[in-house]
C-alpha cells in the first residue's frame, strides 16, 4: 500500500495524466490545498494538522471512512501542515490480497459479563471496558458481521485494522454492562440468542429488550433454539435428526420474525460444534453464514458456513486478548 501510495503522488508530480495535475486550490472548510486529482483519487496537502476521519469528511463527505485514508497512506493516524496525502475516492483492494500476504478479520465471542469474573465465561465489567477502550485506543474498526458477510463476498473493502464483535446466549448482563460501553466508543455488536433462553428468567434478555437493542443498531441472530449440540447423537434415527434439526434451526427465524419483525441470516453454532451433516443442514435452511468458535482470523475466502470466532476467556490478560487480533497473514503470493 505504501509503494501505491507513492506511485500516485509521483504520477502527480510527474503530471501523469490518468490523474490530473490541478491549479492548486483550497478545499472547501479550509482544510488543505488540492493539488490532483482523478477519478479515482484526490492529493491533498494539508494547511494544518489533520486526521484521517477529518480529511475523510472533507474528501469524502463521511468521517466514517477516514479508515480509506489511513490505510491507503500506511496506517498513518496524523498528517502534518504541508505534506501530500493521497485520498482514495473508491475501494482499490476488496479482498484484502497482497503481494505479500492476506488480510484477515477476528471475529471475538463473549459469553456472560459480571461485577467480577468468575469462571471461564463470565468476564469481570473492568476487564471488558479494559479491552474495548484497548481497540479505540490502538485504531480498530468494529465492523458489523453484515459488513464482513460482504467482504466475504467481495462486495466491499474492510479496514485494515477491523474487528467484529459477537455474544452469545443473550444474557442480561449484555445490556447491563456491555451496552454501555460499546454505546460509549460507538461499537457495534452481534448477538447470538438461542430462543428456549429469550425472557426465560431474570438472567436473560427478552424479546422486547432485544427488539430496542436491534432499534439501536445492535445485530440479533441465531444460536439455535436450545442451544444442544447439532451434530447427530448416538443413536439417533434419521427420522429423529430430521425433526431435531427442523426445530432447532427453522423454528429461530420463524420467532425472529414474529418477535423482532424480521428473519436472521447467520447462525452461531452451539459449543461451535459442526460437522458435514450439520453443514448440509445448515445450508438447506437458508443461513447466509455460520460461525464456530475455532481461534483464527478470517481472510476473505473463509468458507462461509465455518467462520472462526475467537473467545475471549476471563482469565486472559489484555496483552493475551491482543493475541486474539491477528489482521494479516505473511506469505509470497507473487
Amino acid at each position: 500500500m505504501r509503494a501505491l501510495s507513492l506511485l500516485v503522488a509521483g504520477l502527480v508530480l510527474g503530471g501523469c495524466a490518468t490523474l490530473g495535475v490541478n491549479r492548486p486550490t483550497v478545499a472547501r472548510g479550509g482544510g488543505g490545498v488540492v493539488v490532483g486529482e482523478s477519478d479515482d483519487f484526490v492529493v491533498v496537502v494539508p494547511s494544518r494538522t489533520e486526521h484521517p476521519d477529518s480529511l475523510a469528511r472533507t474528501y469524502l463527505g463521511d468521517a466514517s471512512k477516514g479508515w480509506m485514508i489511513e490505510d491507503f497512506n500506511g496506517g498513518r493516524r496524523v498528517f502534518k501542515a504541508g505534506e501530500r496525502v493521497v485520498v482514495p475516492r473508491r475501494p482499490w483492494n476488496v479482498s484484502g490480497v497482497e503481494p505479500t500476504g492476506y488480510q484477515l478479520v477476528p471475529i471475538l465471542v463473549y459469553h456472560n459479563l459480571g461485577a467480577q469474573s468468575k469462571g471461564r465465561l463470565v468476564l469481570g465489567a473492568d476487564a471488558f471496558a479494559e479491552q474495548m477502550r484497548y481497540l479505540k485506543r490502538e485504531g480498530y474498526r468494529v465492523v458489523t458481521l453484515t459488513e464482513f458477510v460482504d467482504w466475504l463476498r467481495l462486495k466491499r473493502q474492510l479496514p485494515r485494522k477491523s474487528v467484529v464483535l459477537t455474544f452469545d446466549d443473550g444474557y442480561q448482563a449484555f445490556r447491563v454492562y456491555a451496552y454501555p460501553v460499546l454505546k460509549k466508543l460507538g461499537f457495534s455488536a452481534t448477538l447470538f440468542v438461542y430462543t428456549d433462553y429469550v425472557g426465560a428468567g431474570r438472567n436473560a434478555l427478552s424479546w422486547d429488550e432485544l427488539k430496542s437493542l436491534a432499534a439501536e443498531g445492535f445485530d440479533v441472530q441465531a444460536h439455535s433454539k436450545t442451544h444442544a449440540d447439532l451434530r447427530r447423537a448416538s443413536g439417533e434415527t434419521d427420522a429423529q435428526y430430521a425433526r431435531r434439526m427442523q426445530a432447532e434451526l427453522a423454528e429461530p427465524p420463524r420467532l425472529f420474525e414474529r418477535q423482532l419483525g424480521r428473519g436472521v441470516q447467520f447462525l452461531a453454532y452451539p459449543y461451535g460444534r459442526v460437522d458435514d451433516a450439520v453443514l448440509a443442514r445448515v445450508r438447506e435452511h437458508g443461513y447466509a453464514a455460520a460461525f464456530t468458535v475455532r481461534r483464527e482470523s478470517n481472510p476473505a475466502f473463509v468458507r462461509p458456513l465455518e467462520i472462526n470466532r475467537s473467545q475471549i476467556y476471563s482469565e486472559m490478560t489484555l496483552e493475551q486478548f491482543a493475541r486474539n487480533l491477528n489482521l494479516f497473514h505473511q506469505e509470497n503470493l507473487r
